[in-house]
């Protein structure tokens, strides 16, 4: 893309009067969610702010600004942007080496980036990463930030240590000098209570309730613990005073850093949220745009860089968000509150915010998701237990690098073995008479050639959904050559969405190699318990024939094929 086509196609970044029709149809519902939403970010903006470095005032204006920005000039309709566990872990470091004026100059030089990366339409590659480095990062993140949480947890000062395990060690060994139980009993009363109410009330904000209660307590029985302090009444009055253009070249790592890290998790974040949602696409270079004014803003009021929040935005959608207008009425009401209730959330004990956050990491490990990648294939476990180890040990960024190369090298050595193994010859009937009969009769078969993973594997679920005007999918498998978990993953999702959509799904050809697998990750299990999986295409078509008839949806005047095909063992 040249740069006068990078300037034609800047105006489609901008926000239009399309992006607010959704607003108009249900207004109440958006503004509930938004309220419900606000109440679940006070105490993670409050907790993140703290864990960066930076204070919890800092948590507070990023989840406030940078959640309207991105609401507004964002590419999702349900996103919701603030301050995150992740981008914590990236700050922190950052913070040790050049202070809070360097964690500002380096979210306003990635804000920078993020409008570049928009410009020249760079988002569409994020669905190119594995899910194997997503879930290994995402539970090495969790460690890390559970780590981080360990001298407020303990009621000890954090210590100056480079890694955040050696900061970790440093506090248990000071707490085993003098230890004190206060801290360690509200930290894990708080996590405890988040965890408990989680599984019996999901719908209740117990990390809300929690530090309420651990505030309470703490006032009651004038116990000694730190706590946030004294809040500004209101927000700060934005400044430049940061600005250091001789330390550009210095920060400009950090920067890069954080700039990959929001692209990441808000290109990942805003995919979650459309799965969640029926008929809802984000656009990925929006919400980069989006995501890169949030962060040019921040800083000047002194705010932290921000990304869009997974476990926010799923509270958003499961509360039944519709639109911008969600986001936007979260951002209001936390301004609310830091207008009106300075005084009492300068109260909170820094020990009931680490509680909240060890709540937080427990709840982003998906255990069972863990353990069917490593069932999986090989690969996909050893990609997953590497990103996780460099992510702890090292850092996000540099782990994700590492999972992305790994896999790549993997994925390209299983298709040069399959073809090796393997030559299909090429067929000249996939559009034969027979097929064009198929269509007749709203019966549509789709074979796939070559290796479905991660790195083909969204094209094919983007194909699949613009499937119309189609009774019964037949899903032609045995030329798969390579299937990974990402690849078995969005078949599962593509058969999902065509199901919503009323298509009945079929699988035929299943080779023995993928059923491990398919049957790791639950793919299709509902397809063989109700008998739509078969050993080969002519089967498949005959049974679809048979429904269509049942239900009334083919007659006998439908033209169809004198004869079934006659099965091929490849098929």
């Amino acid at each position: 893309m040249n740069l006068r086509e990078v300037a034609r196609s800047l105006p489609d970044l901008l926000p239009g009067r399309s992006d607010w029709v959704a607003a108009r149809r249900s207004p109440g519902r958006d503004l509930v969610a938004g309220l419900i939403v606000a109440v679940v970010a006070l105490p993670l903006a409050l907790a993140f702010g703290v864990s960066s470095g930076l204070g919890a005032q800092a948590g507070l204006v990023t989840a406030i600004v940078a959640g309207a920005l991105a609401a507004i000039f964002g590419g999702s309709n349900l996103q919701v942007s603030g301050p995150t566990g992740a981008m914590t872990v990236v700050l922190v470091p950052i913070v040790h080496s050049h202070g809070t004026q360097g964690v500002l100059m380096v979210g306003l030089m990635a804000g920078l980036v993020l409008l570049a990366l928009a410009a020249l339409r760079v988002g569409r590659f994020a669905q190119f990463l594995p899910m194997s480095v997503v879930e290994g990062f995402t539970a090495g993140i969790a460690v890390v930030i559970a780590l981080q949480q360990v001298p407020a947890a303990l009621g000890v000062a954090a210590g100056d240590g480079e890694k955040v395990w050696q900061v970790a060690a440093d506090a248990v060994a000071r707490f085993v000098a003098q230890p004190t139980l206060v801290s360690p009993v509200l930290a894990l009363a708080v996590s405890a209570l988040m965890l408990a109410g989680a599984r019996l009330r999901p719908g209740v904000p117990f990390s809300l309730l929690g530090v309420a209660v651990a505030s309470l307590a703490a006032q009651l029985f004038s116990l000694d613990v730190a706590t946030i302090g004294a809040l500004p009444a209101g927000l700060p009055a934005p400044s430049l005073g940061f600005l250091d253009p001789a330390a550009v070249g210095t920060l400009l790592p950090s920067a890069l850093a954080v700039a990959a890290l929001a692209a990441l998790e808000s290109l990942l974040c805003a995919t979650v949220a459309d799965a969640m949602s029926v008929g809802e696409r984000h656009d990925p270079d929006r919400e980069l745009f989006g995501q890169g004014i949030a962060n040019l803003a921040t800083p000047l009021l002194g705010g932290i860089p921000a990304t869009a929040a997974i476990a926010r935005t799923a509270v958003n959608v499961r509360a039944g968000a519709r639109s911008r207008l969600a986001a936007l009425t979260h951002a209001a009401v936390l301004a609310g509150i830091v207008l009106a209730a300075g005084p009492l959330v300068s109260r909170i004990p820094l020990a009931a915010l680490a509680g909240v956050l060890l709540a937080t990491t427990v709840r982003m490990v998906e255990v069972g998701s863990l353990r069917a990648l490593a069932r999986a294939t090989r690969g996909d476990a050893v990609v997953l237990t590497l990103t996780f180890a460099v992510t702890v040990v090292f850092d996000l960024v540099t782990a994700v690098a590492v999972g992305l190369g790994l896999a790549v090298v993997l994925a390209l050595r299983a298709v040069a073995r399959t073809s090796l193994l393997e030559q299909v010859p090429l067929e000249a009937g996939d559009h034969s008479a027979e097929e064009q009969r198929l269509l007749s009769e709203h019966i549509v078969a789709y074979r796939f050639d070559g290796p479905l993973f991660f790195a083909a594997a969204h094209r094919f679920l983007l194909e699949l959904s613009e499937v119309a005007d189609v009774r019964v999918v037949i899903l032609r498998m045995s030329r798969i050559t390579t299937l990974d978990a990402t690849g078995a993953g969005i078949l599962g999702d593509a058969i999902t969405r065509m199901e919503h959509r009323g298509i009945i799904v079929m699988i035929s050809g299943i080779k023995p190699g993928h059923t491990q697998v398919l049957a790791a990750l639950g793919v299709a299990d509902h397809l063989h318990r109700d008998g739509l999986v078969f050993p080969d295409t002519p089967t498949a078509i005959t049974h679809a024939r048979t429904l269509l008839h049942h239900h009334g949806l083919l007659t006998a005047t439908t033209p169809q094929a004198e004869q079934p095909v006659e099965a091929d063992p490849r098929r």
